[in-house]
C-alpha cells in the first residue's frame, strides 16, 4: 500500500495481518514512533520508507530478510546487537535518518549483501571485523565516522559500490582494497585521506564512477600535485566497448550499448535504484540515482594542483561522459583536438600559466578566443584551426560584435579589496558621527541635558501609570467574572 496517505500512526489494523510475509507501506505519510507489536510480526519483508516515523529503533522479526526503514527520523543508537537479534537480514537500509552513536560491530556477524547507511549522525570508527561475504552496496557515506579505512574491507570481495564519502576518514586508502575487483562505484570524495593513488585503480578494477575529491593525496598525484597517472586510460569500464568473458576467450562488442545493468566481464549491479552519487557536471551540482547513475560514466580530478601534460591514454576512455580536469592551474599542455566541441572557449583557460601547449583545433567553438595570462602568449593560429565561428586573435578572423574580456590581474584585485575596506570604514565613521553628535550635545550643553532627561521621565511617568491603570481595571473585570 505505498503512496497510501494515511497520515495518521501506524496503522493498527497491519497487527492483524499474521499471515503476511511482506508489507510496503512507504510514503504513506506516517507518523509517531514504531510500536512494539509491529517487532513481534514474523514479516521477510518490511518497506516502511519515506514516512515521518520517529522514535528509536525496534527490535525486528528474526526472520526479517529486508528491513527499509530509510528517510524517517528514527533517532538514537543503532542496538548494538542487531546482528544477533536480525541474523537472516539480506537487506538493510537505514540511511536519511537520525541515527547516532557509533557503527555496532555485531553487522559484521550478518550475512548482508546491502547496507545503508548513509546520511545520518553515526561517530566513531568504521568496524574492522569484515569477513568474507556477499555484500554488495556499503553506504556508510556523510556521517561523523572517523579513523582510518579499515584493512578487512578488502574482505569484501563481492563488493561493487562503496560509500564513505563525507566523512572525517583519514590515512591511506588500504591495499587490501585491491582484492574489491569488483568494484564500479568507490566514492572517497571530502575526507582527510592521504598517501598515493594505489595503481590497481587501473585495469585490475571495473570502476565505473570515482571519487577522490577535496582529499589529501600525495606522491604522483600530491594533493592531487604532479602527473595524472596513464593507468587510469584503462578502467575498462570507461571504455566504449562492452567486454564479456567466453569460457577463457574474450568476445568484444563492437557496437556501443547503454544497458550497463550488465558491465564489463559480466558484473551486474544489483539495488540501482538505492544508489546515491553527487556530481559536477556542466557546472552544477547533480544528484544521481537510479538509471541516472547507470548512464553515466565520470572522472572527477578538479581542485587539485595537477601538473604537466593529460595523458593520452585518457582518450582511450570513449565512455567517459564527465570529464573534470577545473583550477589546474599548473596544467602544461592540453589537447581537445578532433572532437565535437562547441560553445565559448571557458575564460577560465586564461587562469593558465604554465601551458605551452594547447590544441583545440577541429571542433566546433564559437565566439572570441579568451585574453590574458599565457593562452595570449600562444600566437600559432593552427591551435584553434577548423572552428569556423570561432574570431580574435591570433586567428585572421577579427571580433566585430564583442571582445572577449579580459582575465582581471592581480593588482585589480588589489584594487577591488581596497576600494571594499574603504567602504566599510566611511560607515563605520558615519555612524560614530552620527551617535557621538547626539551623545556630545547632551555632555556639554546642562540645559539640553536637563530637557531632554525631563522628557524622558515625564514619558516614563505617564507609560506608569497607563499601565497600573489598565491592570487594576483588568483585576476588576476579572473579580466580576
Amino acid at each position: 500500500m505505498m503512496s497510501c496517505k494515511f497520515g495518521i500512526d501506524f496503522p493498527r489494523w497491519i497487527r492483524s495481518q499474521g499471515e503476511a510475509s511482506e508489507i510496503v507501506l512507504s510514503n504513506a505519510s506516517i507518523t509517531g514512533a514504531l510500536p512494539n507489536w509491529l517487532g513481534l510480526l514474523s514479516v521477510s519483508h518490511l518497506d516502511l520508507s519515506y514516512n515521518q516515523i520517529d522514535g528509536s529503533m525496534l527490535k525486528f522479526s528474526y526472520n526479517s530478510m529486508w528491513l527499509d526503514l530509510s528517510h524517517n527520523s528514527i533517532l538514537g543508537p543503532i542496538p548494538h546487537n542487531i546482528g544477533s537479534a536480525m541474523p537472516n537480514v539480506l537487506s538493510l537500509f537505514l540511511n536519511d535518518n537520525l541515527f547516532s552513536g557509533p557503527i555496532p560491530t555485531s553487522l559484521c556477524e550478518m550475512h548482508l549483501e546491502t547496507l545503508l547507511l548513509g546520511r545520518n549522525e553515526l561517530v566513531g570508527k568504521i568496524p574492522t571485523c569484515w569477513q568474507e561475504q556477499d555484500m554488495n552496496i556499503l553506504d556508510l557515506s556523510s556521517n561523523k565516522s572517523s579513523g582510518v579505512i579499515p584493512s578487512s574491507l578488502g574482505n569484501l570481495s563481492s563488493l561493487q559500490s562503496l560509500h564513505l564519502n563525507n566523512n572525517s576518514l583519514h590515512g591511506e586508502i588500504p591495499t587490501t582494497m585491491n582484492n574489491c575487483s569488483n568494484l564500479i562505484n568507490l566514492d572517497l570524495d571530502e575526507n582527510h585521506i592521504s598517501g598515493s593513488v594505489p595503481h590497481w585503480f587501473g585495469p585490475s578494477i571495473q570502476l565505473q564512477v570515482l571519487r577522490l575529491r577535496e582529499n589529501m593525496f600525495n606522491g604522483t598525484m600530491n594533493k592531487l600535485t604532479g602527473k595524472i597517472p596513464n593507468c587510469l586510460g584503462y578502467m575498462e569500464s570507461m571504455k566504449l566497448n562492452k567486454s564479456i568473458h567466453e569460457g577463457n576467450s574474450l568476445r568484444v562488442n563492437s557496437e556501443p550499448t547503454l544497458d550497463w545493468s550488465v558491465t564489463t566481464f559480466g558484473l551486474e549491479m544489483r539495488d540501482w535504484d538505492k544508489e546515491h552519487v553527487e556530481q559536477v557536471v556542466k557546472g552544477i551540482d547533480l544528484d544521481y540515482t537510479t538509471l541516472d547513475l547507470q548512464l553515466m560514466v565520470n572522472l572527477d580530478l578538479s581542485s587539485n594542483k595537477l601538473i604537466g601534460s593529460i595523458p593520452e591514454e585518457l582518450t582511450l576512455l570513449l565512455k567517459l561522459r564527465g570529464l573534470n580536469l577545473s583550477h589546474m592551474e599548473s596544467l602544461e599542455s592540453l589537447d581537445l583536438s578532433n572532437n565535437h566541441l562547441s560553445g565559448a572557449i571557458p575564460q577560465s583557460f586564461s587562469a593558465f600559466t604554465f601551458l605551452s601547449k594547447l590544441n583545440l583545433s577541429h571542433n566546433n567553438f564559437t565566439r572570441p578566443i579568451p585574453k590574458g595570462n599565457q593562452i595570449q602568449t600562444l600566437d600559432d593560429h593552427s591551435i584553434y584551426a577548423n572552428n569556423p565561428l570561432l574570431c580574435g586573435d591570433p586567428l585572421p578572423k577579427k571580433c566585430f560584435s564583442a571582445e572577449a574580456p579580459e582575465v582581471p590581474e592581480e593588482d585589480t584585485k588589489e584594487e577591488g579589496k581596497l576600494e571594499k575596506v574603504m567602504f566599510y570604514i566611511v560607515i563605520m565613521l558615519a555612524f560614530a558621527t552620527g551617535l557621538w553628535g547626539v551623545i556630545g550635545v547632551l555632555v556639554y550643553k546642562k540645559n539640553w541635558r536637563r530637557v531632554y532627561f525631563d522628557y524622558v521621565d515625564y514619558k516614563t511617568d505617564m507609560v506608569y501609570v497607563i499601565v497600573i491603570v489598565k491592570a487594576d481595571e483588568l483585576r476588576r473585570r476579572l473579580r466580576r467574572a
